[in-house]
């Protein structure tokens, strides 16, 4: 039988406008000690967005309210449209309903980082009530072999707004219609098999298929690095992953006029050197994300600066490795490593930090140690569609721009498939720097 698990945020009806009007003037309004937004809009009979619009730096990436701050208060004239519970009403005006259907138990890996997962959203939701942002929770544990007829007959199924899942691909196609049925945004946020996307509107997936990612990290492999001089490490294993990429990686090189060179790393030391450019930048593509082979490669390139210190070089590796990020962490920056990533954070950031110690005060154990932190995953994607939905409403499509979120540790940027559904399109470069820095280069 299917355990419904079920939690409920922020009753209290919201006794400011959500209306669409027009300020007449402004007043300004000096902040005092602890003061939110939330609650500065709810004294002056207006939104969090209304207050946001008339103040353009809250949409900066990272703003807080701060004590002493002046801020423009809209005066509203008109009569306010109140927050309301019915369910019937607009998305905007009353509290988001939200479905999790995830396996959310304890029996073996997956359900535990779903839980982790969950625990994110949930944090995510308690954090939103500081911006006015009322949300019903939901949750279903739905693990591979559930019953999914029973979970989606289940009235609060059929109120949902939002619904986040499935972790299975087997339960796509069940998941996806119902959504289509009920008007209900779907949010797949692990699996890449899901070919409803091209047939159903209402679906956000989070990540690409593999071969769409192929295409799409060499095309910017392309664009960032055309001045250089590219070299392609055989590493003469018949069982690697990432020979699909290396092809497609040679191909928009040639495609694209960019130069380069093949090696193994069963080559001689002289006919290993041969494949680099005395006067350009360099950089290396293994063609095997394996640990293993990665070291050997290290060991390869550092004899190889020690007959030819001149050479400059750079690695260009796999999300895999950002595993490997600390007992490599000198040879990453050394050797100038760009990561292709859909996430990266920087724990020691304050928001990170904070996000952190706020998991283990709540749910009395930290975060899991594997990269991606889950939880924050969690965060990011509960705060990004609650705030798309609660500034757009069911329109919402989650396209660059849409409002100033900073995400924690996974970007998100969508993109409409023909007249099906939205990918994320968000990508980066993790760029491990020779000076002991880390950077990202967003596109």
């Amino acid at each position: 039988m299917v355990r419904s698990l079920r939690y409920l945020l922020a009753l209290v009806m919201l006794l400011f406008a959500v209306g669409t009007m027009s300020a007449q003037s402004v007043k300004t309004h000096k902040v005092k000690k602890n003061e939110t937004l939330y609650g500065i809009a709810r004294e002056n009979g207006i939104t969090v967005e209304q207050l946001r619009q008339a103040n353009p730096g809250m949409e900066a990436p990272g703003y807080t309210l701060k004590k002493g701050d002046v801020i423009n208060i809209p005066v509203i004239d008109g009569t306010a449209v109140v927050h309301t519970d019915d369910p019937n009403a607009d998305v905007r005006q009353r509290a988001i309903r939200l479905g999790i259907m995830l396996p959310l138990h304890d029996a073996n890996g997956e359900g535990r980082r779903m839980v982790e997962y969950y625990r994110g959203v949930l944090m995510a939701c308690d954090s939103m009530k500081k911006e006015g942002i009322s949300v019903d929770v939901h949750a279903w544990n739905t693990p591979e072999d559930a019953d999914l007829s029973r979970v989606l007959s289940e009235a609060g199924a059929a109120r949902c707004d939002l619904i986040i899942g499935p972790l299975y691909s087997k339960q796509m196609e069940q998941l996806s219609s119902y959504s289509e049925r009920n008007k209900a945004l779907l949010v797949i946020p692990f699996s890449i098999n899901a070919p409803q996307i091209y047939l159903n509107r209402n679906i956000f997936q989070i990540y690409q298929v593999p071969n769409e990612l192929n295409e799409s990290t060499s095309r910017r492999f392309t664009e960032w690095f055309a001045n250089y001089h590219a070299i392609v490490v055989d590493c003469d294993d018949p069982n690697s992953t990432k020979g699909a990429f290396t092809a497609v990686l040679r191909r928009q090189m040639e495609t694209k006029g960019m130069q380069y060179s093949l090696t193994s790393m069963k080559s001689t030391e002289a006919n290993f050197a041969s494949a680099f450019s005395a006067s350009k930048q360099n950089v290396v593509v293994l063609n095997s994300a394996r640990p293993e082979d990665l070291k050997a490669l290290f060991n390869r390139l550092n004899n190889l600066l020690a007959s030819h210190p001149n050479l400059q070089i750079s690695v260009f590796g796999y999300q895999e490795w950002m595993e490997l990020a600390d007992s490599q962490k000198a040879s990453f920056h050394k050797f100038n490593m760009y990561l292709p990533a859909p996430y990266y954070t920087n724990l020691t950031t304050p928001v990170a930090a904070s996000l952190v110690k706020k998991y283990r005060e709540n749910f009395h154990q930290d975060m899991s140690s594997y990269m991606p932190k889950l939880a924050l995953t969690g965060f990011d994607h509960a705060v990004f569609f609650l705030r798309g939905l609660h500034k757009y409403g069911a329109t919402f499509d989650g396209a660059a721009g849409r409002f100033g979120y900073q995400p924690v540790q996974t970007p998100l940027k969508f993109e409409r498939i023909g007249n099906g559904g939205l990918q994320n399109r968000a990508f980066m470069f993790v760029h491990y720097k020779p000076n002991d820095q880390i950077e990202t280069i967003n596109y």
